[in-house]
């Protein structure tokens, strides 16, 4: 009865907030705190992730419809910078309004405070995406210098990118004054991510997603100021994309209309890159490859026996050079995934050439194992490739992995701990709470999982460079990814960008936020679902504000 005594609570005040009439006493029933800078359940900061440093006033400012945007620093004038501000103005000035120019037209007779122009200073005019690009940002609305301005300062342009979807998400259309308010100014806030790899996964070869729903995805993701994609491409049910090296490899498609063209992908990668996220492709071998038979059945042990790929076959490994080799003119992102899991050696012992050959070379099922991940990542490193595994590699010859190998976990969280411990990178995933297709997870076990539990080696903790969240295709299709992604991955988002003393306070402090963050997506046409669904992705249970699902 409390926890819903405190959501109707918490959504009357956003009520009263939008109508300008925010009323402190609410709070004091629930027992809560305000102060001037951010402490958990402190009313009027709505953000999603909470920012790094957080101090805000308790006053309102209007927005002119008419708000410019104004360079400043090399990087100023970029066409990202500019584009991205056009995308995000359509998203703060949703709603319409005849009478727009007489409220803007009233507040400046009134002496009422209008925020007119955004001044955006990016230090640096290199546009380099990678891994550890600067991200962190500095806005203040409004500027101390000048009210009618608001002042957002990055060194990059994709930190300034981050400082525009937070000064999206301070703008509020207030019913009564028909106009975009930001309310609890002025706003200073110093920002920068946690970890430099927040990814989420999407998975092409279970499901086909058409270009577009990949597109809105990456939206969404630019939303939560994740910054990795990991597109598991292809896989052992389907070869969607075209490799014009190896001209049949997409035989293996599902069909010939679910099929990704190298403009396509290349046209998906640029999408991302200008919202600040970088690709990373993954092509899962020796296992998960049944499908590449399909264009050259002799990359199959047999045509009983589909996969792992022949080790014993030097064309083996021509293929997957051809395919690094054309993948690399698609993916410019410094880290590429050769998966590694689940490879189950038997067929290589039943297939008697390659029974004969590993008699031959004086390998096991597990040697050849080895030399098959092995090979495979020297290709990726001859192009510039810092190999990813998932982490049955390092569970299996740690010892032989190359030392720029960057471990996934997925099987466990004990894992990491002993990752680091060995100086490899790691990247967290554990399946228990981060994959997003296990429906009965609650959003809570999103946000509760924290990277670096059991690694208390400072030098050690730098290893971990992040987690993500996995949205495995078995289930999903453009018909219910979003709901089935969201709100759950916005979760792990908070827990990878936001400091770890603020996401530590838990689930309570996060509800009303993650509950604001849903209702955002939504209104930005981002299919999520309710955040108190018992079952992810499950419809509302009855009629009700989007505020208090």
């Amino acid at each position: 009865m409390g926890a819903q005594l405190a959501v109707v609570a918490l959504w009357l005040a956003f009520v009263l907030r939008i109508e300008g009439r925010f009323d402190f006493d609410l709070w004091s029933i629930l027992n809560l705190t305000t102060s001037n800078v951010f402490v958990e359940d402190e009313p009027g900061v709505f953000l999603w992730p909470m920012p790094a440093e957080v101090t805000h006033g308790h006053t309102s400012v209007m927005v002119d419809p008419n708000l410019e945007l104004a360079a400043d620093g090399p990087g100023g004038n970029s066409l990202l910078i500019s584009e991205a501000f056009q995308r995000y103005k359509q998203m703060i000035f949703v709603h319409h309004s005849q009478g727009l120019g007489s409220s803007v037209r009233n507040v400046s007779k009134g002496g009422e405070v209008l925020l007119r122009r955004l001044i955006v200073k990016v230090s640096s005019n290199d546009e380099t995406l990678q891994l550890g690009t600067d991200e962190s940002y500095h806005l203040s609305v409004p500027s101390k210098s000048d009210k009618s301005e608001a002042y957002l300062e990055a060194y990059s342009v994709y930190g300034a990118l981050h400082g525009l979807e937070t000064f999206s998400q301070l703008c509020t259309f207030n019913f009564l004054t028909k106009m975009v308010e930001i309310h609890n100014s002025m706003w200073d806030i110093r920002d920068k991510p946690r970890f430099k790899f927040r990814g989420l996964l999407i998975d092409t070869s279970r499901h086909y997603l058409p270009i577009d729903v990949i597109k809105q995805v990456i939206d969404s993701m630019a939303y939560a100021k994740l910054n990795i994609l990991h597109w598991h491409i292809i896989d052992e049910e389907s070869f969607p994309l075209e490799i014009p090296t190896f001209e049949f490899l997409w035989k293996g498609a599902y069909s010939v209309a679910e099929r990704y063209t190298v403009d396509d992908a290349q046209e998906i990668a640029e999408y991302a890159r200008v919202r600040g996220i970088s690709v990373m492709a993954e092509m899962d071998v020796p296992g998960h490859a049944a499908s590449w038979g399909y264009g050259y059945p002799e990359l199959w042990p047999s045509f009983i026996c589909q996969e792992p790929l022949d080790v014993s076959n030097n064309f083996t490994f021509d293929v997957i050079d051809g395919i690094l080799a054309d993948m690399r003119k698609i993916f410019p992102f410094g880290l590429f995934h050769l998966g590694g899991d689940e490879v189950n050696t038997s067929c290589w012992t039943s297939t008697p050439h390659i029974r004969k050959w590993l008699l031959d070379h004086q390998m096991s099922e597990h040697d050849a194992y080895t030399y098959f991940v092995l090979r495979a990542q020297r290709l990726a490193l001859s192009y510039g490739w810092d190999p990813v595994n998932w982490e049955e590699t390092f569970n299996e010859f740690s010892e032989k992995l190359h030392p720029r190998t960057i471990v996934h976990n997925w099987l466990g969280p004990a894992v990491a701990p002993k990752v680091v411990a060995k100086g490899f990178r790691c990247i967290v995933s554990n399946q228990d709470v981060w994959y997003l297709d296990h429906l009965d997870v609650p959003w809570e076990s999103f946000y509760l999982n924290e990277p670096l539990e059991g690694i208390d080696d400072a030098a050690q903790q730098k290893l971990v460079i992040g987690g993500e969240v996995c949205m495995w295709g078995e289930t999903v299709d453009a018909s219910d990814i979003q709901q089935t992604i969201w709100p759950r991955a916005a979760a792990a988002a908070e827990r990878l960008w936001s400091p770890r003393n603020f996401t530590a306070k838990g689930t309570k402090a996060a509800l009303l936020r993650i509950e604001f963050f849903r209702c955002l997506l939504n209104q930005r046409n981002i299919e999520a679902a309710p955040v108190l669904n018992q079952y992810a992705r499950s419809e509302p249970t009855g009629p009700g504000s989007c505020y208090a699902q």
